[in-house]
Parts: structure tokens; sequence; C-alpha cells
């Protein structure tokens, strides 16, 4: 089985139901509209659509439109199709009908440069571009180069003169499933990391990997067909889509959410009554901020739907989970840990029942297995730090067309992560930092999200991140990027004096009071931060020596 194939169930099994509601606060309407009613006029970003729905029947319908329309123009099996759009109701159909024909989806960035999108689709060997209004500038900066070997396909309205218009040519093709065999083995999408360190890898995927991440997600949340998913993350990106997987294993309800202000998630859980969501670490901190601040009161909603807040991506402060759980006592909660090479979320999570663990990335997942191990790959003894790796039918195929990455990422059918763990006495698993993010100071290795965490409880402090900065005595110093919350003010010897409960080696020799900047997903950008203030803090630090 794959997931095309619990699409077309779900179509069978309940045409009827809400598969997919899209709401965008920014475009408010006075009244809801059907899918139906949309299709009747041009979807611009002047078309107000401020609640859609579609059921399962209609979702599988379009998939099956975009199938036969990328079949007839020659794009099946092993053919690879790029998709550039926001997130929208449009995303997940146009996504789907690409895995029918049994090409490769190819998801991109929405933050792409023109550069990056040219270097992805070459890298990628993409056959065709789906790219939506908000890209028109960017694909025609490149448009005269990409085209020689890919086709751009437009969605929305008023189709630019160099590409051909999604909407005509789906116009004349059925929305009966076509005909194409797949099995878990075929490959399935090509996903693009973060490129933190320079341009993406294209990490390949296959059917299995997908139908594994719809288990897993439902397994871990227990999600059953009365289950309403919240989305807000960007459906390119892992996290999201696979999250909402178990959305589609069940055949439930998802609402993909246009917003991240408080006040607006708390409007879509309680208007959509929805009982799982998904959030990112600034997001939760947003809406407890608002709260202390009494500009959103929980009194105002209904949520007693909701049943499950989990969040990933990123380390997750205790201090956070404190904080949310005062506000949202009934609330379970669980934190997921992935990434896009092990297809997303879930290759280790806390589980729901062991909210007395906050602060740990959890135990191995649903058919995962996880190991620690030292630079020579032996595996350390319990509380030692080393090397997460991970092994399991989500782990990639490859990085495509990158066989030294590979070999050096895979090895015997386990995926090293990069990341450095340790192992408690009961068997949970916490994340101490990136392999790269370490910092060696004086000899001693520091590892920045333990820093990070500790100063996240810190009242006054909205975000932070711990970088090492050259220092031409000790080599690196800890460089702390403070973002305080809104209307505070903090001094530097305030900082200072709140970490004098750290060790010495471990407290910041130098704070910097600053935006933190997080990608989509919401990581930390620390490359950003360490250009941005590395030659400042070498100078710096050279006039203190």
């Amino acid at each position: 089985m794959t997931i095309v194939h619990l699409l077309e169930r779900n179509a069978q099994e309940f045409p009827q139901d809400t598969a997919l509601v899209e709401i965008n606060p920014e475009q408010p309407e006075t009244r809801r509209r059907t899918w139906s009613e949309y299709e009747l006029v041009e979807p611009t970003h002047k078309v107000p659509h401020y609640r859609r729905e579609i059921t399962w029947a209609v979702f599988n319908e379009k998939a099956n439109r975009c199938a036969n329309m990328l079949l007839h123009n020659g794009i099946g099996k092993g053919k690879k199709v790029a998709i550039l759009l926001m997130n929208s109701i449009m995303w997940l159909p146009i996504y789907f009908g690409i895995l029918k024909t049994g090409a490769l989806a190819v998801p991109l960035n929405f933050r792409y440069s023109s550069d990056e999108i040219e270097y992805c689709l070459d890298l990628a060997e993409a056959d065709v571009l789906i790219f939506g209004q908000e890209f028109i500038g960017r694909v025609e900066q490149i448009a005269d180069k990409v085209s020689k070997k890919c086709t751009l396909i437009y969605y929305g309205g008023g189709c630019p003169a160099f590409a051909d218009d999604y909407r005509d040519l789906v116009s004349e093709h059925s929305g009966t499933f076509p005909e194409c065999t797949l099995e878990e083995e075929d490959n399935a999408a090509i996903y693009f990391s973060s490129g933190t360190t320079g341009f993406p890898k294209a990490i390949l995927h296959n059917h299995e990997s997908l139908i594994h991440s719809c288990r897993v997600e439902q397994n871990h949340h227990q999600q059953t067909k009365d289950d309403c998913f919240l989305c807000i993350p960007p459906l390119y990106h892992t996290g999201a889509k696979m999250h909402w997987f178990g959305s589609l294993l069940t055949g439930s309800k998802a609402v993909i959410l246009k917003g991240t202000h408080a006040k607006t998630i708390l409007e879509a859980a309680s208007s959509e009554k929805c009982s799982i969501v998904w959030l990112l670490v600034p997001w939760a901190q947003d809406i407890l901020n608002a709260l202390d601040r009494g500009e959103v009161k929980l009194s105002d909603y209904d949520l007693s739907n909701w049943r499950l807040m989990h969040i990933g991506a990123q380390p997750v402060p205790q201090s956070l989970i404190k904080r949310w759980l005062e506000y949202f006592p009934e609330h379970s909660y669980d934190t997921n840990y992935g990434l896009s090479e092990s297809i997303g979320p879930g290759a280790v999570h806390l589980g729901m029942e062991n909210v007395h663990k906050v602060g740990a990335i959890g135990v191995p997942g649903y058919g995962w297995q996880v190991k620690i191990v030292d630079p020579q790959g032996v595996e350390v003894k319990q509380g030692d730090v080393g090397e997460l790796c991970l092994k399991g039918p989500g782990v990639m195929t490859c990085y495509y067309r990158d066989e030294k990455a590979t070999q050096a990422t895979l090895r015997d059918g386990w995926l090293f992560s990069g990341d450095m763990a340790m192992q408690d006495e009961d068997g949970f698993i916490y994340l101490v930092d990136r392999k790269k993010d370490v910092i060696i100071t004086g000899g001693e290795n520091l590892y920045p999200v333990q820093i990070e965490n500790f100063l996240a409880a810190h009242s006054k402090i909205k975000d932070v991140a711990v970088i090492g900065l050259p220092d031409p005595r000790l080599g690196e110093i800890a460089t702390a990027i403070i973002e305080l919350k809104q209307d505070m003010t903090c001094t530097e010897e305030e900082i200072n004096e709140f970490c004098l409960e750290l060790p010495r080696y471990k407290r910041p020799r130098r704070i910097i009071f600053a935006d933190v900047p997080r990608n989509p997903t919401g990581k930390i950008e620390k490359p950003k931060l360490r250009k941005l203030y590395g030659a400042e803090g070498l100078v710096d630090s050279q006039n203190k020596s």
C-alpha cells in the first residue's frame, strides 16, 4: 500500500466528509464559501477566501485531474515535478496528483531566491515546476534558463506569458484514478535539507518512507476519525506534511491556517473544534505571552476539543511547557524529533504519557531504532554524549546525486544525524546540540542548547540563541543573542547575575540583545548569526585581551 491508495480509500469511504479547510485571516469575507464557488472566480490575491473547504471526494478528484494532465504531457514514473506554492487548499491535491503518476514530488522552500530555485531544479533534474502567484518575479528571472529543461506551469490568476496555465491544462482531463502501479520501494519524493551551511542537499525518499510516517504519526498521537488537526507550518517541509499524514490515515479533517498570531491560532482552534495542534516554539511562546499580557483571554474561545499540543523541529525549553500546562492543564503534550532524512518527525518522541520527562526528546519512535555513538562509531555508555543515529523504514534512500554525502551519512543502514545526544538511566534521550554547533572554549566542549534552555527560563527573555565566536586565547567564546519579550528592558548585568547558577565555563562570555532569526520550521539560523557577529566578536575579543 502507498499513501495514494489511502487517498483513494478515503474518497470511497468518506466522500462527503471534510478533508481540508483553508483559513486565511488576512483576507476576510462576510460568509463561508464552498470550493465550487471558488472555482467560478479567478483565484487571485484579491479574491476573498477567509474560509474554504473540500471533501475527500473533491480532494481525490482534483488530484486525479492533476495526475491525468501530467501523464498526458509525458510525466510519469521516474520524472520529477517541483512544487513552489504557498500553503493553500490546493497544495496537497497537486502533491498527490504528482505521486499518482509515479513521478517524484519535489517541494521547494517558498523562501528560496531565484538562484536557489534554479539550483534545486537542476540538482533534482526537475521536468516540471508548478509555481504560484507569489513567485512570478523570482521564476521570471530564471525562466529563460530553466525552461530549456523544465516545463513551467502556473497556478493562479493572470498567467504570465512564460508559463502554461494550470487550470487550462487540467480542465480537459478526467477526475478518475489514472492507471499507474505503485509499490512501496518506488521513489516518491525529493525533499531539500535546510541548507544552513550552504546550498541544500536533495533527499530522496521512497513510498515506504511516506506510508511509514503515516503509521508513526497515528501511533504516537492516537488519531481517530473524530480528530481535527490544525496545520500551520509550511507544507513543503516534511514536518508539517508528515504530521498531517495521521489525518490521511484516519480520514479525519485538517485545517490549513495561514497565520501565526496568537489570536489567529486560538480562533482557528476554537471555530474548527481542533483537537490536535502542532506548534513551533516561537508560536507557543507568543500565545503564552499574549495570555500573560491579557491581550487574549481563554474564556473567549471554545477550546474544549483541544486535547493535544505537540512541538517539534527544535529543542523545547522545559520552562515553556511548564507555563503551557499552567494555562492548559488538561492538554496532553508530546515533542517529536526527526530529520528530513528520516521523513520528518517521529524517529524519537517523548510520548503523551511522559510529560514528567519534559526536556528529553524521548524514546525511539514507532518502528525506529536508535543508538548513540562516539567518533569511531562505537556506542557510548549510558549518560555519555555522542552522535545520535537512527534506523527504520523512514530513512532516506540517499542524497540524490551526492554519493560522497550519502556515504558519510548512511552507514550499514544507520542514519548518522549530526546531532549530539545522551540517554538517561530510564532510556530517555536528551538532545545536547548539533555536532557542528558544539563550542570548544579553552579545551572544554560547550553545548549551546543546554545554555539556551537555562536562559529561556528568565522571565524577560522571549528567545535566545547561543553561538561560538572566535577568540584568540580560548579559541571560541560562548555568546548569547537574546531577544526580549515585548516592552521588556534588561541589562547585561542582569543576565550575568542570572547565569551565576551555571558552572563558570558554561556562562556566556558575551551578551547581545537582538532578534533571534528562525527559518520557517522554527530552527535558529545560527550561520546567519555567526556571519552577522563573527568579525565584530573577533575584534572585540582582541581589544579586551
